[in-house]
């Protein structure tokens, strides 16, 4: 009798169907997110989504009605936590992100001065902070974690870019810095909340490529506003200039994703807001201080900035573009 063969199948894996533990017996994976904010609470969401329903994320925040919703939202694979001490004492994996440099050196130096007991599993801890500052804070973090033996953990900034629209959407491109050996670890969790993970280097390097980059969007938001004005005062309609700047060496992401006269349409509703970006110029500022390097424009942009926070509220950043059409009239 011929002897049947049966075919092999072959299992599709999820992203963290292979766990990076060294036992062989199946255990629930246990995660943080402190700051359920307008970035966090998607990326937070994303997350949970996207984790195999046995697992838990622990999450906390000052304001009690977004951990309330974000639990009501997902129910038991969620647990709120009463401080930032008990989202750590229970998870391996710990995401903040959070609104300045004195929240998240607030957070751990509050976790390192009375820090929770290490995991009973033996897995060291990975910290992931996702926060937008400076990288002199950033690396204070970085050795106060792993100067705490009792915490038995390890720091990685991954600053993102992609606004709140991408923290939704699960498009985050995040800057990664750390050292080499937690990559691939901190690579997996964060792929669940965005499609680029873009390794910079050492510790420090995430913030600094975000600095660097953003302090790039900064000037050229101001000169797509500019420009866009000249060529309308010019005789252009703006959509023939729009779409002219977009096939030309003038393109960039202020001219084609994020152009004024399309958020003009919108109220400049949303987005990323002006308060946020002259933060982030000033954190660049400050670190081109600290290396020496030169910004020739920087000085001009925080003054631009600074004024259309006062006069127009922290709306989309590229409402710069309505502040100086007011001006011309």
């Amino acid at each position: 009798m011929k002897q049947q063969v049966l075919p092999i199948l072959r299992l599709r894996s999820s992203p963290l169907s292979c766990r990076l533990f060294s036992t062989t017996v199946r255990r629930d994976a246990t995660y943080g997110f402190i700051g359920l904010g307008k970035m966090g609470a998607p990326m937070a969401a994303n997350l949970r989504t996207k984790l195999p329903k046995e697992d838990t994320l622990y999450i906390f925040d000052v304001n009690k009605a977004a951990t309330t919703e974000f639990q009501q939202k997902f129910g038991s694979g969620v647990q709120v936590a009463s401080s930032v001490g008990e989202v750590v004492e229970h998870s391996e994996t710990i995401i903040t992100m959070l609104p300045e440099p004195a929240h998240v050196a607030g957070v751990f130096k509050t976790l390192t001065a009375s820090p929770p007991p290490p995991l009973k599993s033996g897995t060291q801890r990975l910290f992931i902070d996702s926060s937008t500052i400076d990288v002199s804070t950033s690396l204070a973090v970085s050795r106060s974690v792993s100067e705490c033996k009792s915490l038995n953990g390890t720091f990685v900034d991954a600053p993102v870019s992609g606004g709140v629209v991408g923290a939704a959407a699960g498009t985050l491109t995040f800057m990664l810095g750390g050292h080499e050996s937690i990559l691939p670890r901190a690579k997996e969790i964060l792929s669940l909340m965005g499609a680029r993970i873009l390794p910079c280097g050492a510790p420090g390097t995430g913030l600094a490529a975000k600095l660097a980059n953003n302090y790039l969007l900064a000037i050229s938001n101001i000169g797509v506003a500019e420009a866009m004005r000249l060529g309308q005062k010019l005789g252009l309609e703006k959509d023939v200039l729009k779409n002219v700047i977009n096939v030309s060496s003038g393109k960039c992401w202020s001219s084609e994703i994020n152009n004024p006269i399309d958020n003009e349409l919108k109220g400049f509703e949303g987005g990323f807001g002006v308060a946020l970006m002259k933060k982030d110029l000033g954190l660049a500022v400050q670190a081109a201080q600290a290396c020496g390097a030169k910004l020739e424009m920087a000085e001009k942009a925080q003054e631009v900035y600074a004024t259309v926070l006062q006069k127009e509220g922290s709306k989309d950043f590229s409402i710069v573009y309505k502040w100086l059409k007011d001006r011309e009239t």
